[in-house]
């Protein structure tokens, strides 16, 4: 196992009828900017038990913040919260509304210009404090210090870590995701298992604990996601896809070991390109990736075929390629195309992702920093 450091001091707060704990979380003096999203959360009674548990405080609010969240919708808060000596946020939303938050709470106090934190990797000196109530179960936003963000004007999609904007309480009551519709469902469930995998699908380096944790949280996204389909109204089904999603990426099963982000990163440019969810993109990559990829990954790809899909892998290559194929028939079973041309993209796509890839210096990715841009080329090629 490599060395590591950890400590998570984000609160999690979670089941039903939670979000009144806000009043126990938010100090009652603190002027509180509320960020949220299409304003679904005004549909499905979230918005109102969140007003009620703020009762003491001065509110203000901030919503139409998109899937991807953009840096161009994003200032629009940071100038109110400047103008309104905002002093404490508060995201109600899923992943995009969470990760647009982190930047708001950085760039609040931040001295130049706020793009620099992503594009220059400018020290952020002091953010705003922040908490969550989690709607959406995908990408674990809620309880770590990473953020994704997206400026329109140049199709950057970038990414940056920092403590200062780890939340301090996250709020997850299973309630709330019932009105969710199937493709949020489906996105938030590949969500978590691409992230487990990028953790976990690498090279052995001795992590029993990491492994056996990582195995668990597949397996029980692989039951448990088809089920949040089939039982839409079944909330002990989307609490136990809530909080696996929220270990995927709290940064525990990373702890010690080597990590991956390939399938991310490729991810990340087809969505700035062509819009594709999130998720949608990673299940689109990672079954080439982990294909192309087979050799550099063979002990844990057979682990893989194991422990979690149940394969003898004295079967070894053959076992391999079950496994994928059973990854892959996972996101379908989960309404979750897997090809590009699924997406009405051919070969125009693969040399426009690659072309972003190279300009955000994206040519050298993957655990062992192994996968070049030709790689990433067959990678989108095998895709189609």
């Amino acid at each position: 196992m490599l060395n590591f450091s950890y400590c998570n001091p984000t609160r999690i707060i979670f089941g039903q009828g939670q979000i009144a704990q806000l009043r126990q979380q938010v100090p009652q003096a603190a002027t509180v900017l509320m960020l949220y999203g299409g304003g679904s959360i005004k549909q499905n009674g979230v918005y109102d038990q969140v007003k009620a548990a703020l009762e003491g405080n001065r509110v203000l609010e901030f919503g139409g913040i998109e899937p991807n969240p953009s840096y161009e919708t994003l200032m629009g808060a940071v100038a109110l919260a400047r103008a309104e000596g905002v002093d404490y946020l508060l995201a109600v939303g899923g992943g995009s509304v969470i990760d647009g938050s982190k930047f708001v709470a950085a760039a609040v106090p931040f001295v130049g210009e706020p793009w620099d934190i992503l594009a220059k990797r400018a020290p952020i000196e002091s953010a705003l404090p922040l908490g969550c109530v989690l709607t959406l179960p995908a990408t674990g936003s809620e309880s770590n210090n990473g953020a994704v963000i997206t400026r329109k004007a140049t199709q950057d999609k970038l990414s940056f870590l920092n403590d200062k904007v780890q939340p301090l309480f996250a709020i997850l009551d299973p309630q709330v995701t019932l009105s969710l519709p199937p493709k949020q469902v489906s996105n938030g469930v590949v969500d978590a298992f691409v992230h487990v995998v990028e953790q976990y699908l690498t090279y052995p380096v001795n992590a029993p604990v990491q492994d056996r944790f990582a195995e668990g949280l597949l397996l029980t996204l692989i039951e448990e996601g088809p089920k949040a389909l089939a039982e839409p109204e079944n909330i002990e089904v989307r609490g136990n896809i809530m909080w696996a999603a929220n270990l995927a990426l709290n940064g525990l099963i990373g702890c010690g070991v080597p990590q991956d982000w390939a399938t991310h990163m490729l991810g990340h440019e087809l969505t700035v390109l062509y819009g594709i969810d999130h998720a949608r993109s990673l299940a689109l990559v990672l079954p080439a990736m982990l294909t192309l990829r087979k050799q550099g990954k063979r002990d844990k790809l057979l682990q893989y075929a194991q422990r979690v899909w149940g394969l003898d892998p004295a079967d070894g290559d053959i076992a391999i390629e079950t496994a994928i194929a059973k990854t892959k028939a996972f996101f379908q079973q989960m309404q979750v195309p897997v090809t590009l041309s699924d997406y009405q993209l051919g070969c125009e796509a693969v040399d426009a992702v690659c072309a972003q890839l190279e300009k955000h210096r994206m040519t050298k990715l993957g655990e062992k920093r192994d996968v070049t841009l030709e790689m990433s080329r067959q990678v989108l090629q095998m895709s189609l």
